[in-house]
C-alpha cells in the first residue's frame, strides 16, 4: 500500500468504514493538536489534588486489615486507575475533536456530561481512600455507574471509539465496586467474620 492510498484510508468519514473509522481515531494520537494533551491530563487533576492533601489517610488505607483476599495491591490499584484517566481523557479528546474543537453549544451535552461524571469520579477517590467512608464511595460509584453508561451512549453517534473506551471504566467501577461492598459490610458487622470461641454459636 504506497502512502497516497494508505493516506485515503485513514481519512475515510466515519459512516465508511468501521475499520477506517478506527484506523483514523488511532492514527490521530500522533498527530494530536496541542490540546489533546490538555484534555488526557484534565483527569489527573482530581488525584494529584486527593493525593497532595490526604496523603496520610491514604497510606492509612493501605493497611486496612479487613480488605477482600482478592483486592489488588495499592500500586495496581493506584495504576488503574491512572490509566482509566488517560484512556478516558483521550476520548473526550476525540469527541470535542469531531465536534469541530472549540466551545460551541454542540459541546455542552458531551463535555458537561463527561464534566459531571469526572467529578464525581473524583469524589469516589476522596471518600474510598481518604475519608475512608465506604458506604459513600459505593454511593457514589452507583451514581458513576450511570454517567458513564450515559456518557458512552451521547458518545457513540459523535464518535464510536470514545464510546468504546469507556467500557474498560465500566469494568474497572465493577472491581473497586465490589470491594468498596466488602469493605462497607464489614464495617457494619466488624466481627461477623471473626471467629468464635468452641462452643459458642452466632445469633
Amino acid at each position: 500500500m504506497d502512502r497516497l492510498q494508505e493516506k485515503r484510508l485513514l481519512t475515510l468519514n466515519p459512516g465508511d468504514s468501521p475499520r477506517g473509522c478506527v484506523l483514523s481515531d488511532f492514527a490521530s494520537v500522533r498527530g494530536m493538536q496541542p490540546q489533546g494533551a490538555i484534555f488526557v491530563a484534565l483527569p489527573h487533576l482530581g488525584p494529584i489534588l486527593v493525593s497532595l492533601l490526604t496523603r496520610h489517610r491514604m497510606i492509612r488505607w493501605y493497611d486496612i486489615p479487613k480488605k477482600p483476599p482478592w483486592c489488588p495491591p495499592h500500586k495496581v490499584l493506584l495504576a488503574g486507575w491512572i490509566t482509566i484517566y488517560f484512556v478516558m481523557g483521550y476520548a473526550s479528546y476525540l469527541v470535542w475533536k469531531d465536534l469541530g474543537g472549540g466551545f460551541g453549544r454542540p459541546l455542552a451535552l458531551p463535555l458537561g456530561l463527561y464534566a459531571v461524571q469526572l467529578a464525581v469520579s473524583w469524589a469516589v477517590l476522596i471518600f474510598f481512600f481518604a475519608a475512608h467512608a465506604h458506604g459513600l464511595a459505593l454511593l457514589h460509584m452507583l451514581l458513576l455507574y450511570g454517567l458513564v453508561v450515559s456518557t458512552a451512549l451521547i458518545w457513540h453517534p459523535i464518535n464510536k471509539l470514545a464510546a468504546v473506551l469507556l467500557l474498560p471504566y465500566l469494568a474497572w467501577l465493577t472491581v473497586t465496586a465490589s470491594i468498596a461492598y466488602h469493605l462497607w459490610r464489614d464495617s457494619l458487622c466488624p466481627n461477623h467474620h471473626q471467629p468464635l470461641p468452641m462452643g459458642e454459636k452466632r445469633d
